[in-house]
């Protein structure tokens, strides 16, 4: 055991917080996986635990092999994987997957395990560490938005525009956090005000097109419009089963909850080891559970700021901030859907839900983090590489 947590490097309280997360997590996913069992008929309670630490298991060896990797070589990393997830998004799209109609191109399966993959959730990672690049580069010295246009906002608007049709909340999301990104690495404000009204207009005539053209977005335009439509005028519409059930759930539990398992809305809560897990840690585990959870999400936020604040070098803190915030904005939306403080999204709860992309891919980008805050060994390997800078740094320096 010594030797293992010898060789974790990088912030231990990252290390701590993400453990706790994930030991929690068995508790509610055992538990509103009866669910699936019950109601669906998919497998057993049992099974679906273990599915659940195999993902987890997989995931912390995500994060131990990516935070060995020096900070500077995810420059070049970026400029490969880039063009690797834009041919996956367009497989994705391609899949023509439906549920009940509704288009769902969101997954692909992985040969040989039969395990499905989404593939967004995988692009915006690396979107984002190409955006912190991009910044790095033009840090301190004034450019024209014309510059900008085809090194970032091209590779930006092609990755949104493969994630949209599908996914709306996850390019929503992301497009987000590309401008935060943007903000926090100094890009000219009066730039970022063209590029959201670009944005709402190229929302406007998406929509448009496929009010026009149904046949190629089966119901899904329809789906996250009547959504934002029913939330704003409190209408019943989409997705008000859910979350009647999970007001219904948050209310039952109270102040400390009825107990591990003894739950009774995940019976009837679809996606209750998801989407709307946290309902179920609060009928089980009341409000203190709940203001606990989020309390983890929070003190990981301020060790996300904390290490991107230590890091010596400005890509290190903007590669930080552009991997770190998602997890907890992603595990903020989650929570205020479940109380009805925001329109039902799909987005899951991080390290806690079900579900191997959605894990796989928070462990990566904590990984990122966590190499970021190596510095002692960090700050050697970014002056020296035999003498000579390494591959990966000099392709990112060409591109």
């Amino acid at each position: 055991m010594k030797g293992i947590l010898h060789n974790l490097e990088g912030d231990k309280a990252i290390w701590a917080i993400v453990a706790l997360l994930a030991l929690f997590s068995f508790l509610p996913v055992y538990s509103a996986s009866s669910n699936l069992v019950y109601v669906v008929g998919n497998g057993t309670t049992m099974g679906h635990l273990l599915k659940h630490a195999l993902l987890l298991f997989l995931g912390f060896g995500i994060i131990y092999g990516v935070h060995k990797i020096p900070t500077h070589y995810f420059k070049g990393l970026s400029i490969i994987a880039l063009p690797v997830v834009i041919l996956l998004l367009v497989y994705t799209l391609t899949q023509g997957t439906t549920i009940e109609g509704a288009n769902a191109s969101r997954w692909i399966r992985l040969p040989f395990v039969g395990i499905t993959f989404q593939t967004s959730n995988l692009a915006a990672v690396v979107l984002m560490i190409y955006t912190a690049r991009y910044l790095t580069k033009i840090k301190d010295r004034k450019i024209r938005f014309s510059e900008s246009i085809v090194p970032l906002w091209l590779p930006v608007a092609l990755v949104l525009l493969l994630i949209l049709p599908a996914n709306f909340s996850t390019a929503a999301i992301l497009f987000a956090m590309i401008l935060t990104l943007c903000f926090l690495g100094g890009y000219p404000l009066k730039y970022l005000g063209a590029i959201i009204l670009a944005g709402i207009a190229t929302l406007a005539l998406f929509v448009l097109l496929a009010k026009a053209l149904p046949g190629v977005f089966p119901n899904r335009v329809d789906t996250w419009i009547n959504r934002v439509e029913h939330f704003w005028d409190g209408t019943d519409g989409e997705g008000d089963y859910q979350i009647e059930k999970a007001k219904i759930a948050i209310a039952s539990g109270g102040v400390v909850g009825n107990g591990a398992g003894k739950s009774v809305m995940k019976h009837f809560l679809p996606q209750s080891s998801s989407d709307f897990i946290y309902a179920i840690i609060i009928e089980e585990y009341g409000l203190v559970g709940g203001f606990l959870l989020m309390f983890l999400y929070l003190l990981l936020l301020f060790r996300i700021v904390v290490v991107a604040n230590a890091n010596g070098s400005v890509f290190g803190k903007l590669l930080v901030m552009g991997v770190g915030l998602p997890i907890i904005f992603q595990a903020l939306i989650n929570m205020a859907v479940a109380v009805e403080l925001f329109p039902v999204t799909g987005q899951t709860l991080p390290l806690i839900s079900s579900g191997g992309t959605s894990i796989w891919m928070t462990c990566l980008a904590i990984g990122v983090v966590l190499s970021a805050s190596r510095k002692p060994k960090e700050a050697e390997a970014e002056t020296e590489y035999n003498g000579e800078e390494h591959p990966l740094e000099v392709l990112s320096g060409q591109l």
